[in-house]
């Protein structure tokens, strides 16, 4: 896997714990895109219930989402659809820009 050449979309206000949930959450939809099994659904479930503690507000998810999408090129929204639509292994097609 290659490394990723961009910054996740972070605040600055947030503490360490919410920095590791939200990174965590990121981490897992790159997973989906990057490896060849995917990521089960299960586990960007988990990790999204814990973003959604660190940003509960939608306009905020959907800001993140967006900066995170222009950044990667992979979007949380599409990711979490299939994940919520889908049991066991969650493979997203698509490249990092």
């Amino acid at each position: 896997m290659e490394a990723n050449n961009y910054e996740y979309p972070l605040q600055p206000d947030w503490s360490t714990t919410d920095i590791v949930a939200v990174t965590t959450l990121y981490q897992r939809v790159e997973d989906a895109y990057e490896q060849s099994q995917g990521v089960a659904s299960a586990d960007l479930l988990t990790a999204y219930r814990a973003f959604q503690q660190v940003v509960p507000q939608k306009f905020e998810e959907k800001q993140l989402d967006k900066a995170f999408e222009t950044a990667s090129g992979y979007s949380i929204y599409r990711t979490m659809k299939l994940a919520r639509q889908t049991s066991g292994q969650i493979k997203m097609e698509g490249t990092a820009k």
